[in-house]
Formats: structure tokens, sequence, C-alpha cells
């Protein structure tokens, strides 16, 4: 016995004249919650507070990391966390500055779960 798993768009076709058709296999994300909307307000609020204030390489890294942050993201839950932890890195390195951010990231953190 086999198991298939369809992840997007299948199409088969077995003979035949005149197919039409196709099942979609998309599945649209839940929408946020109004706490994690909030709380990722807040740390995208942080973020552009504290970005002049650090090295390049860093700002680059946050920069990279931003598109995962978003509360409407459609980004895989494994890829928003690692910008989580990544912001949460970068926070960690700036010192008293970067302490607000990582608590931010801790509630998104605490919202999305593992």
């Amino acid at each position: 016995m086999s198991t298939h798993n369809y992840y997007g768009d299948n199409v088969n076709m077995h003979g035949g004249t005149g197919n039409v058709g196709m099942i979609k296999n998309q599945v649209s994300a839940a929408p946020a919650s109004p706490e994690l909307e909030a709380a990722v307000g807040e740390l995208l609020a942080l973020l552009r507070e504290v970005r002049p204030r650090i090295p390049a390489a860093s700002a680059q890294a946050l920069d990279e990391s931003l598109p995962a942050l978003t509360a409407d993201s459609t980004a895989p839950a494994q890829e928003r966390h690692r910008a989580l932890l990544a912001v949460a890195g970068i926070a960690a390195t700036i010192g008293a500055v970067g302490q607000p951010v990582l608590e931010a990231v801790n509630r998104v953190l605490a919202l999305v779960g593992p």
C-alpha cells in the first residue's frame, strides 16, 4: 500500500477527450489572531527604531528576516521561527537597546508556538 501526499496543484489525465478540471490542493493560512498581529506590529516598530543603531551586516540579516515576520506572512512556520531566532540573536548582541526587541520576539514566539 502506498500513500501519496500532494502539496499544490495536481493534474492526472488518463486517456479520453475533453478532460477539464484540476484538483486544487492549496491551503490558505488561517488569519492571524489579533494578539499575534499586535505583537508582530510592536516587534516591527521596535525593529524600525533599532535598525539605524546596528552594524551593517546585522541590518542586512534583519532585512532578510523581515518578510517572514509579518503577521500575514505565508512563510512556513519553520522559516518564521528561524527569522525570529535571527532577530533575537541580533537583539541580544546589541545590549540594552536590544532588550525590548528580545522581549517582543519572545512574545511572538509564545503566540506562534513551537
